[in-house]
This record gives structure tokens, C-alpha cells and sequence, in this order.
């Protein structure tokens, strides 16, 4: 399972890209998504709504049940993808790329910091047991015709 270098993770399983400025993207790692399966449902906050980070500001409904939304960091929504809205399958299909959930304006970009690297988040997922080995992972995330 490949995990982009360009952003930080959460232990709830969210990435952050920093973009310019103090703007960012937030969505859903490979992981969450493969975890969740078949997303069915998103419910985003709208543009111009606070995030705080540890707080819920969302949920994500797939095949295996409700997921909640946690901040990873805090600040104003500034733009949420209506794509993923209408067709939550893009999330599955491209969760680093088209599948973004939302992009918010920072309001503390120390936060960041906060957060884990690419490796320290792989090394997270392994030390949680949760990196399946390649027989597991074509046994619980192979597709389902």
C-alpha cells in the first residue's frame, strides 16, 4: 500500500496536504478506504463552517457501517468536493487525488507538526497490526463483483 510523502496523517486514518499559504486539503487514506469498503454516503460540513481539530465534523457510510469524521487540524472550511457528494465512489477509486473531502484555511499551522510523516504513519499502521500482509489483503479487500 503506497502512501503519498507530500502530506501528514492522522491516527484516524486522514491525510493532510499543505498547499499554499495556510490552505490544505483533508481526505481519507488508502487504508480508511479499503477498511470502510464501498463508500455509499459522505456528510461534510459546508464552506465557511470551523473545524476543530479533535472534534467530529463529518461521517462516512459505507457497506460495513458509519464512520465518524475527526479533525486533524482546526480552521475554516473553505471549499468542499461536490464531486464526492454526488458519486462517493471516487473516494474509493482516488482517495490522494479526486477524492479529497474538503480544503480548509489553517488556523494553526502547527498543527501539522502534530501530525505524522508517511513513514511514521506506516510504522503506526504496523505497530496497530494494521498493515495486512498480502494474503490478507487480497482475502479482505478484493473486489466485490
Amino acid at each position: 500500500m503506497a502512501i503519498p510523502e507530500d502530506r501528514f496523517y492522522s491516527e484516524e486514518h486522514l491525510w493532510v496536504k499543505k498547499e499554499r499559504g495556510n490552505r490544505a486539503s483533508i481526505g481519507l487514506s488508502a487504508f480508511a478506504q479499503r477498511l470502510y469498503g464501498e463508500i455509499l454516503d459522505l456528510e461534510l460540513p459546508e464552506e465557511g463552517d470551523e473545524l476543530i481539530k479533535g472534534e467530529i465534523f463529518g461521517s462516512v457510510e459505507s457497506a460495513r457501517g458509519v464512520e465518524e469524521l475527526v479533525a486533524p487540524v482546526s480552521g475554516e472550511v473553505v471549499e468542499v468536493n461536490e464531486e464526492i457528494l454526488e458519486d462517493p465512489e471516487i473516494v474509493n477509486g482516488d482517495p490522494y487525488g479526486d477524492g479529497w473531502l474538503i480544503k480548509v484555511k489553517l488556523s494553526d499551522l502547527d498543527e501539522l507538526e502534530e501530525l505524522m510523516a508517511a513513514d511514521e504513519y506506516e510504522d503506526f499502521l504496523e505497530e496497530q497490526g494494521e498493515i495486512p500482509t498480502e494474503e490478507e489483503e487480497e482475502f479482505f479487500f478484493e473486489e466485490e463483483e
